[in-house]
């Protein structure tokens, strides 16, 4: 199952340019990496990122994270993917542009 990273532009560059990552201040705070599955990532971007605009979004595949990657209750009790560990380049699957729209953040085609 893809799972998905918002990235804000500098955080996704020194990610691309370090090859790894502990996440965006926020992971760094809780301990572990947050990610949203494609149903949870709409409400994720209205309510962590609701006025940024230079956002990337990047995919990964769950099933290649291993046990480290544990599905906890989180938002309204839903189970969200949160990783206990480094997140590695060699694993993003894709990333695209995230940009901010007038009704809300406009999402690549087949994400939503």
């Amino acid at each position: 199952m893809l799972i998905f990273k918002i990235l804000r532009r500098p955080e996704w560059e020194t990610f691309r340019t370090s090859g790894s990552t502990q996440g965006a201040p926020v992971d760094l705070a809780d301990g572990y990496i947050h990610f949203s599955t494609a149903k949870q990532v709409t409400e994720t971007a209205a309510k962590h990122f609701a006025d940024e605009s230079d956002l990337v979004l990047v995919a990964f595949e769950s099933d290649k994270m291993g046990a480290d990657l544990k599905w906890e209750p989180s938002r309204g009790g839903a189970l969200f993917p949160h990783l206990y560990r480094e997140l590695r380049m060699d694993e993003v699957i894709w990333d695209k542009s995230l940009p901010l729209g007038a009704t809300g953040h406009i999402f690549p085609e087949g994400v939503v």
